[in-house]
């Protein structure tokens, strides 16, 4: 497969360190781990590596999870949060399946450029940016992600890109299964300054 045995260490070493490291790795943390940029290259022309984007790489045969699009998407913006209905889908509180990954990102922040994987960008600022992350692991990857309660109320903030109807589900399904309290969404409504266009759905759910 290789050229020769010393070669072929070089790049099980490599695909070792990829394996220790998550399976997934930028082009700098894969030299920081002393992999040079030609061993990549190999792998990736002999079908070990996958590349992702430029700058990043997966091993071919990673076990990819459900919300393996959110992995990669957020190790390549790390200051991103999943948001909208990729964070509905997360949660299980849509039956919408988005082939985009919807990520929220500082409002001054430049629009990254992500080739592997289609992504809708929402600006976000201030304490409505920052309120109701959660983080997650996916795939050896930090996945910051809106809670239940924070990301139904974006749902009706930005009920004119999403519809104000998979809001109103989200809304639903969420409290039936008690994902949030009404607390939880009176308090994310005002920091998002949306709370009296809630107002009537949330008193339809104590009534």
């Amino acid at each position: 497969m290789y050229a020769n045995l010393s070669n072929m260490n070089t790049h099980q070493q490599a695909e070792t360190l990829f394996r220790q490291n998550g399976a997934i790795l930028r082009t700098t943390q894969a030299l920081a781990l002393g992999i040079h940029p030609r061993t990549l290259y190999t792998l990736r022309d002999h079908g070990r590596l996958i590349q992702l984007n430029r700058g990043l790489y997966r091993l071919a045969d990673q076990e990819l999870t459900e919300h393996h699009s959110l992995a990669i998407v957020c190790k390549l913006v790390p200051k991103g949060i999943v948001c909208l209905l990729s964070a509905l889908r997360f949660h299980q509180l849509t039956t919408q399946a988005p082939f985009e990954v919807w990520l929220a990102v500082d409002r001054m922040r430049r629009k990254p450029k992500i080739d592997y994987q289609p992504i809708r960008i929402v600006r976000f600022s201030g304490s409505a940016l920052a309120a109701g992350v959660e983080k997650h692991v996916i795939e050896s990857v930090a996945v910051r992600v809106y809670n239940p309660a924070k990301t139904v109320v974006d749902c009706f903030k930005f009920r004119h890109k999403i519809g104000l109807d998979v809001a109103i589900e989200a809304l639903r399904e969420g409290w039936r299964e008690r994902r949030f309290t009404m607390d939880d969404l009176w308090r994310y409504g005002k920091i998002c300054r949306v709370a009296n266009v809630m107002r009537p759905y949330l008193e339809s759910l104590s009534s």
